[in-house]
């Protein structure tokens, strides 16, 4: 006689089902997410802001897109391995190094400007660049140390049964402080006060000591197999790497993924700077001001990562009932269904200047994040053997890495030379003006615009028919689209896994059905 099929739990009884270890864990990350967003809201701006008159770095976007490529392969890659090192040396004390390098992170980037400034006038000319990839890089490990304990977490307090809605809930509370970051970032950070924000990033990291040592339990670890002695760190290092690059499904579906979080990563890094440039938001500005007036510029602009917040607001709101509907269908299917939604509101908030297109593409972008992001971590931690939890949740940094280091590799140097407002008008004055090329570089920014008004127009205030023109020739937008190819090779991809991999997912998936009704 055929067993009956197993019935899933209620909404309410999964919820009522996740233990208290799972609630610290989140809480944890909320923490560690407002503090990390709070600085990834500001950098992009900070890094190529003026040092003269908007206190920032100065440095190229393609200096930038640098630094944010080391930053991922430092955060992303770590965790491949560092996984292996929290179920070998404890969940807690990982905790606590991580907290310590993101602290002294976050106060290196805070006291970037001074730095630079001390050693450009010892004459290391490009200081700036050297100081901030060395303050993003231990923020970066120390994040990297933090992901895998916290994930593993949840990874260990979930079941088959609860992994989509667990998964789910733990997306929504990590972007509630993805959410408040930029809320909080604006006002602190005023015009140009970007210290301010890495010192509250710091504070708020220092905070995360007391639910880790006063309401987080240490997991229980699993005892080694029979026959399997305990390694040490090089053993560690090797078995996690070894055990990753055999499992081939695992890879093929690891590369494909990182596609998506090319794209991802690209709004936070590169569409702030798009915004701020060539977008067009004063039409925005009334309704953010009716909540405050500190999310705007004096231009009378929405500032950038405002607009950008529309992406963990919309996650807050929606993700539980989405992940709900998505734990009904195939999860490899949900992700092709989620990455082909992402990519339309990806490309789409890239092709225009207005501002109200813009935010709701991102919200388009948002609905298809939250559709296939947390069914890949839950993918992942279902197809990772008991005993493999945080190592596994470990590995689903690689896609990460690739898609974040490449993302901001590729786009960094094609904005810079695609899409940098100021260098097109530079290249207009030369191209157009017949003004000669080192002439052109010597004009600030402010001047190189006015210089094209002067020229397009024959006034030197009307910088938005100057901006225009530099839209209409140089096509700024297309560096969206080349992005955007990675993301549609991607779903394609998912979609030849998904046909490859189905029959044996569902093997899968009966063997366990049968194990648990014997």
């Amino acid at each position: 006689m055929e067993a009956p099929a197993e019935q899933k739990p209620s909404f309410f009884q999964q919820i009522g089902s996740l233990p208290a270890n799972f609630w610290f864990a989140n809480f944890m990350e909320i923490l560690e997410r407002l503090a990390f967003f709070g600085v990834r809201a500001v950098a992009p701006l900070y890094l190529v802001a003026s040092p003269d008159t908007e206190n920032g770095l100065g440095l190229t976007f393609s200096e930038k897109g640098v630094i944010f490529a080391v930053w991922a392969l430092v955060q992303c890659l770590v965790p491949m391995v560092s996984g292996g090192y929290t179920e070998r040396y404890g969940y807690r004390r990982s905790l606590a190094v991580a907290f310590i390098i993101n602290i002294a992170g976050y106060l290196l980037m805070a006291q970037s400007g001074p730095i630079t400034g001390h050693f450009v006038a010892q004459g290391w000319a490009n200081a700036g660049f050297w100081v901030f990839l060395t303050a993003a890089c231990c923020v970066g490990l120390g994040t990297a140390i933090f992901k895998p304990p916290c994930h593993g977490t949840v990874a260990k307090t979930t079941t088959e049964a609860t992994s989509s809605m667990g998964w789910g809930i733990f997306y929504w509370v990590v972007n509630i402080g993805g959410a408040a970051a930029p809320m909080l970032a604006a006002p602190l950070r005023g015009e140009f006060d970007w210290h301010l924000v890495f010192y509250a990033a710091a504070f708020v990291t220092a905070a995360n000591f007391l639910p880790a040592f006063l309401l987080y339990k240490e997991p229980e670890k699993s005892p080694p197999k029979e026959g399997e002695i305990e390694k040490g760190p090089l053993g560690v290092f090797g078995s996690s790497l070894w055990t990753m690059v055999s499992d081939v499904r695992l890879m093929a579906f690891l590369l494909i993924f990182s596609c998506f979080w090319l794209m991802f990563m690209q709004l936070w890094d590169l569409l702030p700077n798009f915004i701020d440039e060539w977008v067009d938001t004063s039409t925005l500005a009334p309704w953010y001001k009716m909540f405050s007036a500190s999310w705007l510029l004096e231009s009378g602009q929405v500032k950038p990562e405002m607009i950008i917040n529309i992406n963990p607001w919309s996650i807050i709101l929606l993700v539980i009932p989405i992940s709900w509907l998505v734990g009904k269908i195939n999860k490899v299917a949900a992700m092709v269904i989620g990455m082909l939604i992402a990519l339309v509101g990806f490309v789409g908030a890239g092709l225009t200047g207005v501002g109200v297109v813009v935010a709701l593409m991102v919200f388009i972008f948002t609905i298809g994040e939250m559709t296939c992001s947390p069914t890949f971590s839950a993918y992942v931690a279902l197809i990772a053997p008991a005993d493999k939890k945080a190592l596994y949740m470990g590995y689903s940094n690689m896609p990460f890495a690739i898609g974040w280091f490449f993302g901001n590799l590729f786009g960094g140097f094609w904005y810079q030379a695609f899409s940098s407002k100021y260098d097109l008008a530079k290249r207009y004055l030369v191209d157009q003006a017949d003004m000669a090329r080192a002439a052109a570089d010597k004009l600030s920014n402010d001047d190189a615009l006015a210089a094209v008004a002067q020229h397009v127009t024959g006034s030197v205030e009307k910088l938005a028919e100057a901006q225009q023109a530099l839209w209409d020739m140089y096509h700024p937008y297309v560096v969206w689209i080349y992005l955007g190819i990675f993301g549609l090779v991607g779903t394609i991809g998912m979609i030849i896994f998904y046909f490859a991999t189905r029959r044996a997912i569902a093997a899968a998936q009966a063997a366990r059905s049968d194990a648990a009704t014997t």
